[in-house]
């Protein structure tokens, strides 16, 4: 692998910022949707259950050490095989970053720059993105440091603006609507963003110490989960479930609401720029994944000839993908859940267990030779 080294901390970075990235705008309003006021439950036992996902990319990666997944794939499965499944990755790496593009498009059409043609906006920051992915992998990383101290300073004073208007009241009682909404939509938040960290395997060998990896992981995950459960309840508290559940841009409507005196209004260009820059790192980390998906899946060994005519394909498909919003909420929910089970769960515990045969296969080849 010809890409340089990242340390653990900046992975860590990685995956939180890849974790809050579109869900910090989207999650609240999916939750409360189902969950109503328990929308926060469904955050914890979600991260419970990453938990167990990250357990399960790790236990694989610890079976085939120093390969990507389309690597895996090849090892495991042979040429044809291993490259239908590793094409099949790149699918599900090109659709996520699609959908990334598209929530950025829609929220800032429908809140920001109504007169703008969204495929100027999607172009716009798409030449961004592939300035920074030209650059590399630990140019990526370094961008990584220089946001995530950024990020946590805005939510911190975000929080703090919001505590005077908090009425504990608004997530009462608990439980009043039984455990299945609350299921349901744990299910949906497993799928986005949970079940996305599957692709994570694609950059985890680059990390120096693979140990120090794994638990930057997990740190990485569980610091995402702590701000989305934040925002998640700081939007009941305040505006209480119906009116979450009623606002697509949940946590975007709740900055509106930050008022202090006659100075200190109209705050919610705070959740606006930690959304730009969260999605931007969201965008460039999937952008790259689905680049190398398809490099590594025919051998390529450069990528960046790839860069402008793939960035071109998604540019097409982030505006074809849906017609409307109705149209891609009803995606999101019904149709992204299934494939994001299938490549998230299905697909990596089908090649744990592949590995494990394999692997016992060999220890036992090697035993019946030394004897």
């Amino acid at each position: 692998m010809g890409e340089a080294k990242i340390k653990a901390t900046q992975f860590k970075k990685m995956v939180f910022l890849f974790t809050i990235g579109t869900s910090i705008i989207l999650v609240p309003s999916a939750l409360a949707s189902d969950a109503k006021n328990d929308a926060w439950t469904p955050v914890l036992l979600g991260t419970m259950a990453a938990l167990l996902l990250i357990g399960l990319y790790l236990a694989l990666a610890r079976l085939v050490p120093g390969k990507t997944i389309v690597e895996i794939c090849m090892v495991l499965f042979g040429k044809w095989i291993g490259m239908f499944f590793s094409l099949s990755l790149f699918l599900y790496s090109f659709l996520l970053t699609t959908l990334v593009l598209r929530n950025l498009g829609d929220f800032l059409t429908a809140s920001m720059f109504p007169e703008t043609p969204i495929t100027a906006i999607h172009l716009v920051y798409l030449l961004i993105v592939a300035i920074g992915i030209r650059y590399g992998l630990s140019n990526l990383a370094r961008t990584m440091d220089i946001f995530y101290p950024f990020i946590i300073i805005l939510f911190i004073i975000f929080v703090i603006l919001l505590m005077p208007e908090i009425k504990f009241n608004q997530i009462q009682p608990v439980l009043s609507n039984g455990i299945s909404p609350i299921l349901n939509a744990t299910y949906s938040y497993v799928s986005f963003p949970c079940l996305e960290y599957v692709l994570f395997l694609m950059i985890l060998p680059h990390v120096e110490d693979p140990r120090e990896g794994g638990k930057a992981f997990v740190k990485g995950m569980l610091l995402g989960g702590l701000v989305l459960l934040a925002i998640t309840t700081l939007c009941l508290l305040v505006m209480g479930s119906e009116m979450t559940a009623n606002n697509l841009y949940a946590s975007f409507e709740l900055a509106k609401i930050i008022k202090i005196g006659e100075f200190l209004q109209r705050v919610e260009v705070i959740i606006a720029v930690i959304w730009f820059v969260t999605i931007y790192c969201k965008l460039i980390v999937c952008f790259y994944m689905t680049i190398q998906t398809f490099s590594q899946s025919f051998k390529l060994g450069e990528y960046h000839p790839l860069i402008f005519p793939i960035g071109m394909l998604i540019l097409a498909a982030s505006i074809i993908i849906a017609p409307d919003m109705g149209y891609f909420i009803s995606f999101d929910r019904y149709v992204w859940t299934i494939c994001a089970f299938i490549f998230g769960f299905v697909l990596p515990l089908l090649f744990l267990l592949t590995a494990m045969v394999r692997h016992s296969w060999i220890k036992s080849k090697s035993g019946s030779r030394s004897t």
